[in-house]
């Protein structure tokens, strides 16, 4: 399982990742803004998702919700 920022989604499908989620957050923020615990959490929920769901290697999926700078406030 790997995680990729959208720029870098050829390099997962031309290494062969068994199982990719691609963000569309910049580079250096694969996962989020720092301290963005619930982009955090969502992110790895997505992935945890695609390892549940994925029946064969080679599954790129997209998280597509778009990168939001700052700290989330709630708790």
């Amino acid at each position: 399982m790997s995680i990729f920022v959208k720029a870098f989604r050829h390099v997962a499908e031309d290494m062969g990742v068994p199982r990719t989620v691609v963000t569309r957050h910049p580079m250096g923020r694969t996962m989020g803004a720092p301290g963005d615990t619930d982009r955090h959490s969502a992110v790895l929920e997505a992935a945890f998702a695609l390892l549940e769901k994925a029946s064969e290697g080679g599954i790129v999926t997209e998280f597509t919700d778009p990168f939001r700078p700052g700290r989330s406030e709630s708790k």
